[in-house]
């Protein structure tokens, strides 16, 4: 087992920087390209992270601290940023990404005060009972998931541009 609460905030932490980085100022085309119809471009990935800091993290973990096995998981809808009609940039939607989870990590930096606290259990609606660094875990690897999916639709909008090195090309050779 490799969970540590530490070394997850790390990580926590710097994923909307990271975002924000690669992200703040680019072109619309870079912003708004996707891998086709039912796939997400970048400035979905950050309205889809936005909805999981408000929506689904923090509730869980509450639920898991509050009420236990017993209770099951708020709902959380994976999709639900695609039927928002708020218009903000992208750039708008990272600063709101950076406040909500530095909110967020300080809040588990309250709630969370003993190891023990790990091993508690939560009911997920599809998977049954979660511990707690499972779900802490997940966020993590959630960031990565989306971080990564994010380089990828970039690079797929250069796929035939890039000419004869798409072979060695490894983001454009992975299967999606």
């Amino acid at each position: 087992m490799n969970f540590r609460i530490n070394e997850s905030i790390e990580i926590l932490e710097r994923t909307p920087h990271t975002l924000g980085a690669f992200l703040t100022g680019l072109s619309n085309g870079w912003l708004h390209c996707n891998e086709g119809q039912g796939t997400w471009n970048a400035d979905e990935v950050i309205g889809h992270l936005i909805d999981a800091e408000k929506t689904n993290w923090v509730p869980r973990i509450k639920t898991i601290l509050d009420q236990g096995e017993d209770t099951s998981f708020p709902p959380f809808d994976r999709f639900a940023h695609l039927n928002q009609s708020e218009e903000k940039t992208v750039d708008q939607k990272l600063e709101e990404f950076k406040t909500l989870r530095a909110e967020n990590i300080s809040l588990i930096q309250r709630l969370i005060v003993s190891e023990q606290q790990f091993e508690w259990i939560g009911n997920h609606p599809a998977f049954g009972e979660v511990k707690l660094r499972e779900l802490l875990s997940t966020w993590v690897v959630h960031d990565f998931t989306h971080i990564s999916q994010i380089v990828r639709v970039m690079a797929e909008r250069y796929r035939t541009d890039v000419g004869p090195w798409q072979e060695y090309l490894g983001i454009l050779n992975r299967s999606k």
